[in-house]
């Protein structure tokens, strides 16, 4: 295999500057959160206020009353997510031109593995909070994946390079490219069910502190309970796939199709916490704080997967790249 540094430069420059674009985006959704009001807070301010202006709070639900507010809240809102979708587009070019500069599927190392996640749920986000009622939640996408494009620029970050003869096979692209992006919708479903949580014990009309606060301008529990729900059930059965599309490989490479390898212990894990969530939000009694507490921890568990198996547990997955 050749190298061709041109690309691999671009490649890196792409990925800096969707991490600058990523950054400022979440800088104008944050201006927009700050100036979002949720339907219940507008009315009961138009309530104290002695009525004034309640038919523009019923026409315009959700944004700030006064004309004024409620242009910088779309504004800043709409300027936000216009640079999201740039910032996927450089995201998909920096790992293209991974990929055309070492001529092999770019998903060799951690670095590369981060990066399609984060591809992955800016992707899969722009799809699923395309709804008015979601798009206030964008900052709560682009936090963590701005923290794991900071990390994987700095710590988990490696040159452009051929890959170990190991990972020299056509099941590559197929294992790993599902495991990331089913990682990457999961991240999406993570924050949904950690807001969740926030907003049963924040409920609307009784919000107290700054967690109240916080709490006013997010949509109602059950919309972000069906939100990490619906995004769940498209995660879980690509983590599945890939896990035993993994184990597929696993018998070519190894001779068998499972030897409790770390990475294939924890992976199994992360995938039976998701299934007990799917489980636990169709049993009458779990359906709320419980079943969401499961997804939060099948999060914290592919987190896990991700990091510290790769970084500390040394096994036959043992390829993050970092040496």
């Amino acid at each position: 295999m050749t190298l061709n540094d041109t690309l691999a430069k671009y490649s890196d420059w792409s990925f800096e500057a969707a991490f600058a674009v990523v950054v400022l985006a979440m800088l104008l959704l944050v201006i927009e959160y700050a100036t979002y009001r949720s339907k219940l807070v507008a009315e009961r301010e138009l309530v104290a206020a002695g009525g004034v202006g309640s038919s523009l709070a019923e026409t315009v639900p959700g944004r700030v009353e006064n004309t004024a507010g409620r242009t910088l809240s779309e504004r800043f809102g709409n300027m936000g997510r216009a640079l999201v979708v740039v910032a996927a587009a450089l995201m998909i070019a920096s790992i293209v031109l991974r990929g055309l500069a070492t001529e092999r599927f770019p998903l060799g190392n951690m670095y590369e593995f981060v990066a399609m996640a984060c591809a992955a749920a800016i992707v899969f986000s722009l799809v699923m909070l395309r709804k008015p009622a979601y798009r206030i939640l964008w900052v709560y996408v682009l936090a963590p994946v701005a923290v794991l494009m900071f990390v994987a620029a700095t710590v988990l970050y490696a040159d452009a390079a051929p890959v170990v003869p190991a990972l020299r096979s056509f099941w590559l692209p197929i294992h790993v490219t599902i495991i990331s992006v089913g990682s990457g919708i999961f991240l999406l479903a993570g924050a949904a069910s950690v807001l969740f949580l926030l907003r049963i014990h924040q409920p609307e009309g009784s919000e107290r502190g700054v967690l109240g606060a916080i709490a006013a301008r997010l949509p109602d529990a059950q919309v972000l309970d069906r939100l990490a729900y619906r995004t769940t059930i498209v995660g879980f059965p690509l983590f599945g796939i890939g896990i035993i599309l993994g184990a597929i490989w696993a018998e070519a490479a190894w001779g068998r199709f499972w030897g409790w390898d770390p990475k294939e212990t924890v992976s199994f894990i992360t995938w039976v916490i998701y299934a007990a969530y799917l489980h636990a939000r169709a049993t009458s009694g779990w359906r709320n704080t419980r079943a969401a507490w499961i997804n939060v921890a099948g999060f914290v568990a592919m987190l896990f997967n991700l990091f510290i198996i790769n970084m500390v547990v040394s096994g036959l997955h043992s390829y993050a790249g970092l040496n």
